[in-house]
């Protein structure tokens, strides 16, 4: 029976969900929680959202569906009371570099409509204020001058194109013309009247000096994506790429024939019979050079042809081939012919760069544009006083300050009349953003920079503005990456969306998204197999009085996470000679306020800060980028030349983002932290094997051998299709299992190798328990709480905080560990349950306890609670930021009135 007011879900298994039946309530804003990998995204996503799209398709003509990813069934009995479902989940929006905020919330297109209907223009050549002329207008009042009236058209840059007399009947022939000018102009033309052989200006047309004249541009014309306004060089893309000849051949003491050059293809040393190597020789004939001479000695006209070209010239090249004649060809040089391969490959914007050109391409400005995308024309169009590049980038609560000033912006009535409607639904959005805790973006951020909080976030703003009802809205941790402060104005936004009879179902392990939650699922009691049961529902109240719900314990205190005994240090301890520090002097880079900033060392350090104050920036772009390039020793340019002290105090650097631990389905938990060798080792030493005479490599899917090579060792059959999502079916030769038959029927211990890697964590702790460099890295999997993950799970699968766990066990389950290292991560909590905070912040208390340092960017106050020191930075975000408003321990940043993090801290420490 078919509830109005409920999602009824009954016998749901998909992945671990253990045939739960559930009752949720619609219109209300409802919390899952629960441990990592307990099934939470298995309910809410593979269950809820894929079912829902799934008869959301099949409402559809099949021409439709045409358009449309697939979804497979989920694996349910029933679920009825489903509206359409709008997932809002928590990656990166698009990989496009023309993709930004303003093009995401559709921002941007009210602005360049405001622009092309309110702007004014300057003279390019005096910059003078000139009115914005509409063809109709300008043409009619053109022919309103006397007959017999000279009119003369010029270039921009002065030379007359056109002499045209006033007739009646001509209208059409000064239409022409006028087109014509406008358009080689980019919207501005010069134009004069010849009265008694004086060249005049009329100033209601354009500039009264110059005697320029602008029309008005079409809304097109102000995008960055179209050919009507994007720069012509980099065609809007704000970032030119250029071919390093410095790159190309990095030491110039070597030549050519011993290994100057070592891109591919050009590496001369190695094939004397390739083509190539018979253009260098050709090369040397022509320009008297020995291919044995050290690059450095080369005459400056025969570098120049190696590396641009013979400049048309055509050389006599002998053929490669055994008898064949001599070519007489032109050579474009190198680095031409790097670059033009390389814009082959950039025409598709989302495709990879072969790594040979990557490596000697470098990126700057654009020299054309600076960087605006636009063309130079469009920035002659002001608003008081400001392009569309200019109010692209200010932060955005500057921008809302900006649209709310109409009446101070010098508008005649009729532009403030077309203006103020386009001014109110900037603001409108605007004001959103800024709610949600993203006042600092600016429109001009591209989508690529964002994080998956912030995109989440963004892409919620847009719902917002929809105003639909009766929807489904499903959230993946929406508050990652944002600042206690922040929470709660989110909390409120949701709450907002429900009000307007929508369901929300989120992901969360906030404390205060569960207290303001109307309904709470927990999902558990454990992770992966031990998961997959509704463990307890209801209130909050309900959650703590619940003897089954984990949860519950910790938000009615029953268990805590610990604090540390004491802290290592106090604050006047950082500023004593006795203390060993890292010290940041000046730092500037981007918001920065050329800050001093020092970091203890041998201590648990935490950069704490509302969003956009500036902490990305400085472990990212100043400190990591630093310490890279001197362990590395790499020859690159520092961001803003700061200056690092203490780093003899350090033995390395090892930085743990949340970027995936691979690009494709062949990368996986085994193969990223290396256990894959040791077990194909293992399989490969089996009396089956031996006798089979299988070698270790047949037990690789990547390699041709063991692999099934129908499918190449992916396990499915990918279909591209023209005008189609890609259709993937399940292989029919290996069943999905990606070896062959063969080397399934090699054993170790009862299971081949596909068996092995469809095992979990947890299953293989035991499986592999006398090997100690697989279970030691298993064992520690587990204990950071990814007992529930799959040793061959696709790469492309996992979440940035378990890409980000998953590098941690690497590095700490190898032989890379050591003592005195800078471990450095951003919101290492992103994805855990209290519990799972628990286990994390016992491996990096024993980290420090040996003698190293770990540096986290974080917001979660469970875990901030639990530092040794902590660096505050604000006090808000954008411009307003970049300062250190607190440093010390935790008692004493939580003594700091100014600091946000201080006053929730004294809140959680009661």
């Amino acid at each position: 029976m078919l509830l109005q007011n409920q999602i009824y879900i009954k016998g749901a298994r998909q992945n671990n969900l253990k045939n739960i039946t559930l009752h949720i309530p619609r219109d209300k804003l409802v919390v899952f929680t629960g441990v990592s990998g307990s099934g939470k995204s298995s309910l809410v996503f593979h269950t809820i959202y894929a079912e829902g799209r799934r008869r959301l398709m099949e409402s559809l003509s099949a021409y439709e569906r045409g358009s449309l990813r697939k979804t497979d069934e989920a694996e349910v009995d029933l679920i009825e009371g489903l509206s359409p479902a709008i997932a809002i989940e928590q990656k990166t929006v698009s990989r496009n570099p023309r993709s930004t905020v303003g093009t995401l919330t559709d921002i941007g297109s009210y602005l360049r409509l405001l622009f092309s209907r309110a702007s004014r223009a300057v003279c390019p050549h005096c910059q003078r204020e000139i009115p914005v002329n509409k063809k109709r207008t300008l043409i009619r009042q053109l022919m309103e001058y006397p007959e017999g009236t000279m009119l003369e058209i010029y270039s921009l840059d002065d030379v007359l194109i056109k002499t045209f007399i006033v007739q009646p009947q001509q209208h059409r022939s000064l239409e022409a013309i006028i087109n014509t000018q406008l358009e080689a102009g980019e919207g501005f033309m010069k134009l004069g009247v010849k009265r008694d052989g004086m060249l005049t200006f009329d100033p209601e047309l354009g500039c009264s000096d110059c005697g320029i004249v602008a029309h008005e541009a079409a809304a097109g014309a102000f995008s960055f994506n179209t050919p009507l306004g994007a720069c012509p060089t980099c065609t809007g893309l704000g970032r030119h790429y250029y071919v390093d000849p410095d790159l190309v051949i990095p030491d110039k003491t070597k030549s050519i024939g011993g290994g100057a050059i070592q891109l591919i293809g050009w590496q001369c040393e190695q094939d004397k019979f390739a083509k190539n190597r018979k253009i260098f020789e050709a090369l040397a004939n022509r320009y008297h050079f020995d291919l044995f001479t050290p690059v450095e000695h080369l005459s400056e006209e025969a570098l120049n042809a190696v590396l641009y070209g013979t400049d048309g010239e055509r050389i006599l090249i002998e053929n490669p081939s055994i008898g064949g004649k001599p070519m007489n060809e032109r050579f474009a040089g190198i680095i031409n012919i790097v670059y033009e391969r390389f814009n082959s490959y950039a025409k598709n914007e989302l495709s990879e760069i072969k790594g040979e050109d990557k490596s000697v391409i470098r990126e700057q400005l654009c020299p054309k544009c600076a960087g605006t995308r636009l063309k130079s024309q469009r920035l002659l169009y002001r608003i008081n006083g400001q392009s569309i590049h200019d109010l692209s980038e200010m932060p955005i609560q500057e921008l809302r300050e900006f649209c709310q000033g109409l009446n101070r912006m010098g508008l005649s009535r009729q532009e403030e009349a077309v203006a103020e409607p386009i001014f109110r639904e900037i603001a409108a959005r605007l004001t959103f953003l800024i709610e949600i805790g993203l006042g600092y973006l600016s429109l001009s951020r591209p989508v690529t920079m964002l994080s998956g909080g912030e995109s989440q976030r963004v892409r919620l703003t847009t719902q917002l503005n929809s105003g639909l009802m009766g929807m489904i809205y499903i959230l993946d941790e929406p508050t990652v990456g944002l600042h206690s402060r922040d929470s709660g104005k989110l909390l409120r936004m949701l709450q907002r969306l429900r009000d307007l009879n929508n369901t929300i179902l989120v992901i969360e392990h906030d404390e205060e998204f569960i207290a303001g939650a109307d309904h709470i699922v927990e999902i558990g009691p454990g992770a992966g197999v031990q998961g997959g049961e509704v463990v307890a529902q209801g209130t909050v109240g309900q959650l703590k009085s619940s003897p089954l719900s984990l949860t519950g314990q910790y938000l009615s205190g029953a268990r805590v996470i610990e604090l540390p005994r004491r802290h290592r240090l106090q604050k006047m301890d950082v500023h004593s000679d006795h203390i060993r520090c890292l010290e940041i002097i000046g730092a500037r880079e981007n918001n920065l306020k050329n800050i001093n900033v020092r970091i203890p060392l041998g201590c648990f350090v935490g950069i704490t800060g509302v969003s956009g104050s500036g902490k990305s920036t400085l472990v990212n772009q100043v400190l990591v980028k630093n310490l890279r390039t001197r362990f590395e020793r790499r020859a690159s340019s520092l961001p803003a030349d700061p200056n690092i002290r203490g780093i003899e105090w350090i033995e390395d650097v090892v930085y743990m983002n949340q970027q995936p631990i691979g690009r494709n389905s062949r990368s996986n938990p085994a193969t990223y932290i290396g256990i894959f060798d040791y077990i194909r080792r293992l399989f490969a030493a089996t009396a089956q094997a031996k006798a089979a005479k299988v070698k270790e490599n047949s037990f690789s899917f990547n390699t041709a051998g063991g692999r099934c090579e129908v499918c190449s060792g992916l396990g499915v059959l990918v279909t591209e299709m023209q005008f189609m999502s890609d259709i993937e079916v399940v292989c029919e030769a290996c069943k999905g299992q990606r070896f062959k038959e063969e080397i399934l029927d090699i054993a170790y211990r009862g299971k081949n190798i596909a068996q092995v890697l469809e095992m979990s964590v947890a299953e293989a702790v035991d499986f592999f328990g006398d090997q100690h460099h697989i279970h030691h890295k298993l064992t520690l999997m587990n204990r950071l709480g990814m007992g529930y993950l799959i040793l061959g799970q696709s790469a492309v699968t996992l979440s940035g905080g378990e890409a980000q766990r998953i590098k941690l066990v690497d590095e700490l389950g190898g032989a890379k560990k050591g003592i005195g290292k800078l471990y450095i991560l951003d919101e290492p909590t992103t994805g855990l349950h209290f519990a799972d905070i628990q286990r994390l912040l016992n491996i990096f208390q024993e980290l420090v306890a040996e003698g190293n340092t770990v540096l986290v960017i974080e917001h979660n106050l469970q875990l901030i609670k639990t530092l040794d020191y902590i660096i505050d930075l604000g006090p808000e975000g954008g411009n307003r930021g970049g300062q250190i408003v607190a440093a010390g321990t935790v008692e004493e940043v939580a003594a700091v009135e100014a600091s946000y993090t201080g006053q929730y801290l004294r809140q959680i420490l009661g």
